[in-house]
């Protein structure tokens, strides 16, 4: 059961909102992603991909906030899955130190840079407003642990694709986990770059 190998924290927020079997997704990626390879997963939509991704990012930082500089990034589609995965994030972080923030493209990127300077531990933005943080030295990649993709599909757009390439050259080195409904060519071309001797996880 990966659920029982899970911090005590987690164990607790999973009790709380009754959630005590995993999905058949999850018992087969949790124990991956918590291994620290790099990893493909790929699920229909109701697997629980976005519960897994949560899970697994809280687990590799320990429920706990350390230093100022991001240890994990989510990287969204736009604005709207940004906020909408925070509010999610945020029911689970609840009642530990872990700090999330979540870039709305709204705001000048002066405003997101003060926010992040502040602390936080995970955060939530869109290639675009990643590299553009990265270009006005406004983003601390040096303790990243873990780089997640939530439905990587959207990279099949060639903008974000040229973004995150950009992106993961700032990244010296860290953990890169994808959620999608398929691997299209797109994310196949990632094993070319920071994908290298990737796991796959399929439903």
């Amino acid at each position: 059961m990966p659920f029982k190998k899970l911090h005590s924290d987690i164990q607790e927020k999973l009790s709380f909102f009754e959630i005590n079997v995993p999905t058949p997704f999850q018992t087969l990626s949790i124990p991956v992603i918590k291994s620290g390879a790099n990893i493909y997963c790929t699920a229909p939509a109701g697997s629980g991909k976005t519960t897994t991704l949560i899970l697994t990012t809280m687990q590799k930082l320990k429920c706990e906030e350390v230093g100022t500089a991001p240890r994990a990034i989510i990287l969204v589609e736009n604005r709207d899955r940004a906020l909408a995965l925070e509010k999610i994030l945020i029911t689970f972080i609840r009642h530990t130190t872990l700090r999330a923030y979540a870039c709305d493209d709204k705001f000048h990127i002066e405003v997101l840079t003060s926010e992040i300077f502040e602390g936080v531990d995970i955060l939530i933005a869109t290639p675009k407003t990643i590299n553009k943080l990265l270009l006005s030295e406004g983003l601390n990649t040096t303790q990243l642990k873990i780089f997640n993709i939530d439905n990587a599909e959207f990279l099949e757009k060639s903008t974000t694709y040229g973004d995150l390439m950009a992106i993961t050259q700032s990244i010296h080195k860290c953990q890169y986990v994808t959620y999608s409904e398929k691997i299209g060519p797109m994310l196949q071309r990632l094993e070319s770059h920071f994908m290298q001797y990737s796991k796959k996880i399929a439903l």
